[in-house]
């Protein structure tokens, strides 16, 4: 089993995600993150999936999502081919902001990006181990809240979304 990266290249229409999901589901291989976005092209959008799987498994949903009439181009990258980020927000209490908490803010390259009365909001962006481990460090900070975003990711090949469109 390996992490992958699939890539699937769609016009916008309602629905469009379900029907893709619905393949994993039927095939029994959960997903690990999911992000969907508009892409460079009006009209165009682009879901990232992260999947663990083996190679084969990979490779037949990738067809199969390809079937689906609304899908213009799908296609799977293990994690060497892709450039990939994630972004974490934590919230955490404005009492438990001290300089110990300053230093492991600036040591993990994390950023505030709001503060009231009562919270501050961190920010970090990097890769699920690197956000992990901040989680888990500011859990002993009284953590109220966490998000993570899934992959965004482009892949290392110079292809772009112009060349499937076209």
């Amino acid at each position: 089993m390996k992490r992958y990266t699939i890539f699937v290249i769609t016009e916008n229409f309602i629905g469009i995600l379900n029907r893709i999901t619905i393949i994993f589901t039927r095939r029994g291989i959960n997903i690990d993150a999911l992000t969907a976005s508009e892409s460079s092209v009006e009209g165009i959008h682009r879901i990232t999936i992260e999947v663990t799987a083996t190679e084969d498994s990979v490779i037949q949903l990738v067809h199969q999502i390809e079937k689906i009439i609304d899908v213009i181009k799908a296609f799977h990258h293990e994690d060497e081919s892709v450039v990939y980020q994630e972004i974490a927000l934590y919230k955490i209490p404005v009492s438990k902001l001290d300089s110990g908490l300053e230093k492991i803010i600036r040591q993990h390259n994390a950023k505030i990006i709001a503060a009231e009365p009562e919270f501050v909001v961190l920010e970090l962006t990097g890769h699920k181990d690197q956000t992990q481990e901040l989680l888990e460090i500011l859990k002993g900070y009284n953590l109220l809240e966490f998000a993570r975003s899934g992959r965004v990711a482009v892949a290392k090949r110079m292809l772009t979304i112009d060349d499937f469109v076209k």
